[in-house]
């Protein structure tokens, strides 16, 4: 999964894969998210596997502010409508044990003793609290932490810092999606957290403004900086790179990935050119 999703505010311009040793077939699918997956296989011996996306594409940040909500959703608590209701329910489900319910009460920190809240406040600060209050620690080992690891190490990788806020906006009845991609600063360049590697942030279902991102780890609201190549309901659906290969246990020499996002100086104000 490297290949940007096009939508209305990023259209795909240009896009390849140069794999190295060529595979003996490529084939194209969309897995049940909508997510573009290349799927390679190869026959022969080989003593590296050299892969390289490139993408050209034309990215325009979406004014977030003031979200447009419906009159129902602005103030959390609220229900979501009976006909989003039944394609949102796997999105609200949680997804990590927490029989002390220690991330729910993080999560009702934010609300206040009034019970009730701007829906919009309430997620901006969640998203502030966490680039404030908690710590970046880059890790190459796959997975994530538990949520329930993530608020007591106040350390993490910007997957989990994904993950902890998917299962505490979870915890208050609200959906919430994994999305993977790419982060730039669209102003001097590849400067932010998580930049020089895949990234990961949060999709939050918001009546009226639909899916609206989130990026905890740089304290972004909206997706200014952000190109989305793949959305899943979990962070395993959306592993940038996956697949099997036969050999013996000494032939893993290890993996490098790198990601460079470059913005061209000739765009007109509101777009980007990555």
């Amino acid at each position: 999964m490297v290949r940007p999703l096009e939508s209305y505010d990023q259209q795909l311009l240009d896009a390849r894969i140069d794999i190295d040793p060529p595979p003996a077939e490529v084939r194209w699918l969309h897995d049940v998210f909508g997510n573009a997956v290349a799927v390679a296989c190869f026959e022969g011996t080989a003593s590296h596997l050299y892969i390289a996306a490139h993408a050209t594409l034309d990215h325009r940040p979406s004014a977030v502010e003031p979200f447009a909500l419906e009159t129902y959703a602005r103030r959390y608590p609220f229900t979501y409508s009976s006909e989003d209701m039944p394609d949102l329910i796997r999105s609200i489900e949680r997804q990590h044990h927490d029989p002390e319910r220690i991330v729910d009460k993080w999560a009702r920190g934010f609300i206040g003793d009034e019970g009730r809240i701007e829906t919009t406040v309430l997620l901006e600060t969640m998203t502030r609290a966490i680039h404030r209050d908690f710590t970046y620690v880059g890790r190459s080992e796959p997975g994530t932490q538990s949520p329930l690891d993530t608020l007591a190490r106040r350390t993490g990788t910007c997957r989990d810092f994904a993950v902890l806020m998917i299962e505490a906006v979870r915890a208050l009845g609200l959906a919430a999606r994994f999305v993977s991609g790419y982060v730039y600063n669209p102003d001097v360049g590849d400067t932010r957290v998580g930049g020089g590697n895949t990234h990961a942030w949060v999709h939050i279902f918001l009546p009226g403004s639909g899916w609206v991102e989130y990026d905890p780890t740089n304290g972004i609201v909206g997706n200014r900086g952000l190109i989305r190549v793949a959305v899943a309901r979990d962070p395993y659906q959306a592993v940038p790179l996956s697949g099997t290969w036969t050999g013996f246990p000494g032939s893993d020499v290890g993996m490098d990935v790198s990601v460079t996002v470059t913005v061209e100086a000739d765009t007109e104000p509101g777009e980007t050119t990555c």
